[in-house]
C-alpha cells in the first residue's frame, strides 16, 4: 500500500495544502519550522489516530481555526483506491469518512493505512519513561489488529472509573464515613473484574507481540550497528507472571488476585497500582540494560531496530507499510545514516523530511518537494 495524495485544511501551519505522491522515495526539504514534519505527521495520524509529537489533538488545528481536515488517498491491496477523511475537532468528537461515507467512529479507519515512523523522538524509546515503550507496543498492536483500539479504550475507561472510586473510598475512610466507604468498596469489586478482563486481553496481546518482535529486533540491531549487539527485549509486568500462564482466563485471575492483594496500598494512594498501565519493556544489550548504559550511538541503533522490526512484522502480516523518516538523518553518524538508507530503500514507499538536501543519502534519491512559506512545491 502507499499514499497517492494528501490534502490538508487548517492542519498545523497549513491553511490549505495538496500534495500528489508516488511509490518509491519522496523527500520534503526545507528549513526547520516550515511545515515538513506537519505533512508526514498528517499521514501518520491517518494510520494511528495519534501524533508522534503531541498527546492531544488541539495543537494539530491551525491557530484560530475551529477544526482541521486531513484527507488521505491510499492505493491499497489489489489496486483498490481508498479515501480517508478525518475531521479533527478539539474538545468535541472527531469525525471520519471512508470514500465520502461517514463512519460511526473514527477508529473504523484503522487498518486502511499502516505506517512506520522514525523520528528524533524515538530516542525516548530507549532513554525515556515506561510510558514511551508502552505506547510503542500498543500502537504496533493496533496497526496489526485494529480491534485492539477498542480494547485499549475499554481498559482506559475502566481504569479512569476505578481510580475515581479509589479516590472517593480513600477520602470517605479518612473522614470516617464508613457506610459510604463500604458501598464504594463493593462497587470497586465490580470494576476489579472489569479491569482484570480488559487488562488480561491487553496483557496477553502485548506478550504475544513481544515474542514475535524479539528475533526481529535482534537482527535489525545487528544490521544497523553492523555487528553483534545481542539486543534483548523483556516484558516487566506489575504482576508476577509464572511460566506457562498465557491464556486470557489465567491472566485475568492473576490480575484479580494482585488487585486484591494491593487493595490497602491502592486505597492509601487513591490510584490503581496493578495492570498493563504500570508495565514496562526492558531493553538490554548483552547483560546490561540499554537505559543508562548504552552510548548515544547504541541508543539510536536500538531505537532504529525497534522501528525496523515493526516494519518487518507488519510486512510479514501482509500489506507493506509506508515508511516515514522524519528528520532522522541529521541525528545519525555517517555509518548509521548510510546503513539505514540501504535498509529502507527497497520499501514500496518512503517519505523523508530533511532541513537540507545534503542530509538525504544518495541511496534515497527520488522525488523532492521544497517546503517553505506555507507552500509545498515539487522541485
Amino acid at each position: 500500500m502507499y499514499v497517492t495524495a494528501l490534502g490538508l485544511v487548517d492542519f498545523r501551519s497549513y491553511q490549505q495544502a495538496e500534495v500528489q505522491l508516488s511509490p518509491g522515495v519522496t523527500s520534503f526539504v526545507g528549513p526547520n519550522g516550515q511545515g515538513k514534519t506537519n505533512l508526514v505527521e498528517a499521514i501518520h495520524y491517518t494510520a494511528t489516530l495519534g501524533s508522534h509529537r503531541v498527546a492531544t489533538d488541539a495543537p494539530l488545528v491551525r491557530a484560530g481555526a475551529p477544526r482541521a481536515i486531513v484527507r488521505t488517498e491510499i492505493r491499497a491491496e489489489y489496486d483498490r483506491d481508498v479515501v480517508v477523511e478525518l475531521e479533527i475537532n478539539p474538545g468535541k468528537a472527531n469525525r471520519a469518512r471512508i470514500n465520502r461515507s461517514p463512519v460511526p467512529r473514527p477508529r473504523e479507519v484503522l487498518g486502511l493505512l499502516r505506517t512506520v515512523l522514525f523520528a528524533p523522538e524515538d530516542l525516548a524509546l530507549v532513554k525515556g519513561d515506561p510510558s514511551e515503550r508502552r505506547r510503542f507496543l500498543d500502537e504496533l498492536l493496533t496497526l496489526r489488529s485494529p480491534r485492539m483500539a477498542g480494547v485499549r479504550q475499554d481498559y482506559d475507561r475502566v481504569l479512569k472509573q476505578r481510580n475515581s472510586l479509589l479516590r472517593s473510598a480513600s477520602m470517605a475512610r479518612r473522614q470516617n464515613r464508613s457506610g459510604a466507604a463500604e458501598g464504594q468498596l463493593r462497587t470497586l469489586e465490580v470494576w476489579d473484574s472489569h479491569l482484570a478482563k480488559s487488562g488480561s486481553e491487553l496483557l496477553a496481546t502485548r506478550l504475544e507481540l513481544l515474542e514475535s518482535l524479539r528475533p526481529l529486533v535482534s537482527s535489525s540491531y545487528d544490521a544497523v550497528a553492523r555487528g553483534k549487539g545481542n539486543a534483548r527485549l523483556e516484558y516487566k509486568s506489575s504482576v508476577r507472571l509464572e511460566p506457562g500462564v498465557t491464556s486470557r482466563d489465567d491472566l485475568a485471575q492473576v490480575l484479580l488476585d494482585a488487585v486484591r492483594e494491593k487493595r490497602q496500598d491502592e486505597l492509601d494512594r487513591g490510584v490503581s497500582l496493578v495492570g498493563p498501565h504500570r508495565d514496562d519493556i526492558l531493553l538490554g544489550l548483552g547483560d546490561l540494560p540499554a537505559k543508562g548504559y548504552a552510548s548515544h550511538g547504541e541508543s539510536w541503533s536500538f531505537a532504529l531496530a525497534l522501528r525496523l522490526a515493526s516494519y518487518e512484522l507488519l510486512r510479514a502480516d501482509g500489506g507493506e507499510p509506508v515508511l516515514i523518516l522524519d528528520d532522522v538523518f541529521a541525528e545519525l553518524d555517517s555509518q548509521r545514516r548510510n546503513r539505514l538508507a540501504e535498509l529502507v530503500a527497497p520499501a514500496q514507499q518512503v517519505l523523508v523530511t530533511a532541513a537540507v538536501g545534503a542530509d538525504v543519502p544518495d541511496e534515497l534519491a527520488g522525488e523532492r518537494f521544497d517546503v517553505g512559506d506555507g507552500t509545498v512545491r515539487r522541485a
